[in-house]
Order: C-alpha cells, then sequence, then structure tokens
C-alpha cells in the first residue's frame, strides 16, 4: 500500500455504502408502475412475502413499510402493551427502543457482551421482574447474538422472544437463520441492509395467529380483502394503522432477494480482504466470524480500538481523505429523551458505554474494490500511527 493509495486529491470519495442493483430491480419497478394499478398494495408485495418465507423457512413473512412499524406490529402482537417492561439493548438504533415505547410499554436497558455486541444472556437475566413481558435482541452488524441462550431464558420466563434482525438478514446461528428462533423477528430493507428496498421491514414468524394479528396492525385492523377491489368499506375489528408496503418498493424486494446468496458472498470477500490487511495494524480488532453453523453477513463492517487510540481523530481523519466512517451506535439509553423521560443514567451499562466509546464502522458494501480496502486501511493505518 502506498502513500499515494492513501491521498484524497486524487481520488473519488470512498461512501459507507452502495446500494447493489441490476436489471432485475429495474425490471421490476417498471412492470409494478406501468400496470398502472396496485401500487399501494399488488402482486410484487404477494411475492415478495412468498420469497421471503421460501428464504427463510418460516410459515409467514408480512411486509411492512418500515423495520420499525414491522417491530411495533411484531410487539403488539404479542400483546405487549402498558404496564410491560421489555428488555433491550442499549448498543443499537434507537428505534428498537422506541418500538417498545410506541406500544406502550416500557424498555429496560441491559449491557451486551464483548464479543458479539448482543445482549448478554446474565444481563437479561438479571433485569427480569414481575412486569417483564419480552425480550428483544438486536444481531448487531449481521453476526447472530447469542440467540438460543436467550431463547432459553424467555422459554424458562415464560416470555415473548421478538428478535430484532434489521442487520443480518441472511446470518445464521447453529444453523438457524436468525429472525427464526423467537416468536417472531423482524427484518429491515433500508437502504444500506443487505436486501434494499429503499425502505420497507417484514414480521417473519411460524404463529398463524400472530401473523394475522400483524397483517390486522398494518392495515387499519381490517379483515376483508383488498379496499379497492369491494364495493363497500370493509369490516374492521381491531385497532390499526396504515404500515402497508407499496408495490413498487416489494418489486425492489424481490429482485434483491433473489441475489441474496451472491450479496452475502461478496460482501463475505470484502470482509475478509478488510480482516486480512488489518491483522498488521496495530491496535485495531476487526469484527469476528463465528465458527460451526454461523454465518455473518457483514452489513457493516465494524472495527474496534484499543483504548489509547483517539477513535474521534482517527474518523476525522478518514473523512480529510474523503473516506465515510460512522458510529454505530452511541447508547441509545444516553439519548436526550431516555435521560429526561426514562431516568436513564451513565454507568449503568458498563460495555454498552465502553464499546460505544471505541467502536468506528468502515466502508461496506458488496463492490467495494480491493483497492478501496487497501485505500481505506493505509489512511487508518496513517492515523493511527499518529496518536503513537
Amino acid at each position: 500500500m502506498s502513500d499515494d493509495a492513501a491521498s484524497a486529491g486524487d481520488a473519488d470519495p470512498i461512501p459507507l455504502f452502495e446500494i447493489d442493483w441490476d436489471r432485475g430491480e429495474v425490471r421490476n419497478v417498471v412492470d409494478s408502475i406501468t400496470r398502472g394499478s396496485y401500487w399501494a398494495n399488488g402482486p410484487y408485495v404477494d411475492e415478495f412475502e412468498r420469497a421471503l418465507e421460501a428464504s427463510l423457512g418460516v410459515d409467514h413473512a408480512v411486509v411492512c413499510n418500515s423495520g420499525t412499524t414491522a417491530l411495533v406490529c411484531a410487539l403488539e402482537a404479542c400483546d405487549v402493551g402498558p404496564g410491560d417492561e421489555v428488555i433491550v439493548p442499549s448498543f443499537t438504533f434507537i428505534s428498537t427502543a422506541n418500538a417498545v415505547v410506541s406500544v406502550g410499554a416500557t424498555p429496560v436497558f441491559a449491557d451486551v457482551e464483548p464479543e458479539r455486541y448482543g445482549l448478554d444472556p446474565e444481563s437479561v437475566e438479571s433485569h427480569v421482574s414481575d412486569d417483564t413481558a419480552a425480550i428483544v435482541p438486536v444481531h448487531y452488524a449481521g453476526r447472530a447474538c447469542r440467540i438460543h441462550d436467550l431463547a432459553r431464558i424467555a422459554d424458562r420466563h415464560d416470555l415473548a422472544l421478538v428478535e430484532d434482525a434489521a442487520e443480518a438478514q441472511g446470518a445464521r446461528a447453529d444453523g438457524a437463520y436468525v429472525g427464526t428462533v423467537g416468536d417472531a423477528g423482524m427484518l429491515s430493507f433500508c437502504q444500506n441492509k443487505v436486501v434494499a428496498s429503499g425502505e420497507g421491514g417484514a414480521v417473519v414468524t411460524d404463529d398463524d395467529g400472530l401473523a394475522e394479528r400483524v397483517r390486522l396492525l398494518r392495515s387499519h385492523g381490517r379483515v376483508s380483502g383488498d379496499y379497492f377491489d369491494s364495493t363497500g368499506g370493509g369490516e374492521y375489528t381491531t385497532l390499526g394503522s396504515n404500515y402497508r408496503m407499496p408495490d413498487v418498493v416489494a418489486a425492489v424486494g424481490v429482485a434483491q432477494l433473489d441475489r441474496i446468496e451472491d450479496l452475502v458472498a461478496r460482501r463475505r470477500a470484502v470482509a475478509g480482504a478488510y480482516t486480512e490487511r488489518l491483522s498488521a495494524v496495530d491496535g485495531v480488532t476487526p469484527p469476528t466470524d463465528g465458527a460451526g453453523g454461523e454465518r455473518h453477513v457483514y452489513q457493516l463492517y465494524t472495527v474496534r480500538f484499543e483504548p489509547w487510540i483517539d477513535r474521534d481523530a482517527v474518523a476525522a481523519a478518514l473523512s480529510e481523505r474523503e473516506i465515510a466512517s460512522k458510529v454505530y451506535f452511541d447508547p441509545a439509553h444516553l439519548s436526550t429523551y431516555y435521560r429526561e423521560e426514562h431516568g436513564c443514567e451513565p454507568g449503568t451499562l458498563p460495555v454498552t458505554e465502553d464499546l460505544s466509546e471505541r467502536v468506528l464502522s468502515l466502508p461496506m458494501h458488496p463492490n467495494l474494490s480491493e483497492a478501496e480496502i487497501d485505500r481505506v486501511v493505509t489512511a487508518l493505518d496513517a492515523a493511527i500511527a499518529e496518536q503513537r
């Protein structure tokens, strides 16, 4: 790796992510639009749900307009509501906790473990109370958390287990796809995810009743067929909202999902190249891949710095070289809202708070080139060298 590779003046910026697409996405979108009808709910929605069911081996996939609304529907379908507590990580995007608040329940933040960055089963166990109704683990960055240990805790205490698999579609834990171990799983198709449709999400489950409840909740509680296919207004049996996925969004999702194994393979190849090069950089711990029946899909490539490294200074140095990076995540429990409205204080989740000061996500997408990887690692090494 030469100094020229790290110079910013003669090289294009390296973004945090790029969406991989081909003619399949374009063809499906044109087909959906030129049909001239069923833009709000059409055949690509049905096809996307069937494809998700086949991909994950589940009985039901119910798509929604975002991962957040999918998580809200899943919690409500599990009868989580006012007076309930739900154990969640703080080392996650804030929507994990916000979904709990949205159904009227109280998020209880537990700590994560320092290898996979997912909920620590011991911390979860210590936070279970008489009011606990559910656990919502997060599969961070594309690697499965200790989901089977958490499932045993949920079973022991008769708690709902709703997996936040927004970052990990296609990842496996002991041979099982993440999102399929608990009572329900949530997927996200936001623009930077493994399968990207711009926005969108899904609830996946083998529970017939839970799936039917989600279908009601996403469409105003209506039990009858499509609104525009009937002469009447329909029958409404419960309170719901409009969480439906547009057909044109599902059209993109269908094409993306058709290529998921290729997308994952290329992400894993990029991650392997990163990890090989980072082995020569002092003070940086790359993400680990797991073993056996595990599969990391590397939705993010997040490194952890030793305490002597100023993470923010490294990020600034990368930015000067037109290389994007991002902190995933600041602790949710220390956000202004959860400090002011829920009384959360620093010092309560030591692993989470330490990790959040030391992690940095580097550019990651299936088409990241060897030259770009070299440039990122060279710039990272140079930024750290300045601090030695």
